[in-house]
């Protein structure tokens, strides 16, 4: 279920930065006049980049390139593309699982900034908060057209489980000792229909900084 990172999920990560931030600029576009509208291109051709450039920068330092994988996505994949990412470690996770049982929503907290959720927060809420050193090392649960179950498990043997077993099972690795889940990505419908996940061996003085 496990292979190694390619130069194709890099490119990945990257898009999902380069996305949002063209985003931001559209939604930001329409606040300006016309008299005002050739200024406002002339900054958004050079903060794109800037932007991509220090992320990846802080990416790059924060983990050991060699020691990146992927667990190719499970599920139906349909609808809109999602990614969490975050420049330093996962230390917190909330799922909201939906009364009938499917996943509808994901987020991470990376140090002390939670990401944006990944599908909605309608439905029941389950959290835990990762101790010093602890970090997620395995992802399993049951999907079907949605992500039905889902586990979070950490190397201190703790998990966090929501969602109600159903469907095809999946488990989810890191293919280096010592790696940890870095983020997720996949498709949301009005809940989560697929899911991802990325590892990386965390250089700890790195993801302090």
């Amino acid at each position: 279920m496990v292979q190694n990172l390619t130069v194709f999920s890099l490119c990945r990560m990257i898009y999902f930065t380069v996305f949002a931030l063209f985003a931001a600029f559209a939604a930001a576009e329409g606040q300006y006049s016309c008299a005002e509208k050739q200024s406002f291109h002339e900054r958004k051709q050079q903060l794109p980049l800037l932007h991509f450039l220090s992320s990846l920068c802080v990416f790059c330092v924060a983990v050991e390139p060699q020691h990146y994988s992927y667990s190719p996505s499970v599920g139906s994949a349909s609808g809109s593309e999602y990614s969490l990412t975050g420049t330093q470690r996962i230390t917190a996770v909330r799922v909201w699982e939906n009364y009938g049982g499917s996943i509808r929503g994901i987020q991470f907290r990376y140090g002390a900034v939670w990401s944006d959720v990944a599908g909605n927060t309608y439905g029941t809420l389950q959290e835990i908060e990762l101790w010093d050193g602890e970090s997620i090392v395995e992802v399993s649960g049951k999907y079907s057209y949605y992500l039905e179950y889902l586990i979070f498990t950490t190397n201190q043997g703790r998990f966090l489980h929501a969602g109600q077993p159903g469907g095809s099972s999946f488990n989810m690795y890191p293919s280096f000792e010592g790696a940890e889940l870095v983020f997720i990505s996949g498709r949301q419908n009005g809940a989560i229909t697929s899911l991802g996940a990325h590892w990386a061996v965390v250089d700890p003085s790195a993801a302090e900084h």
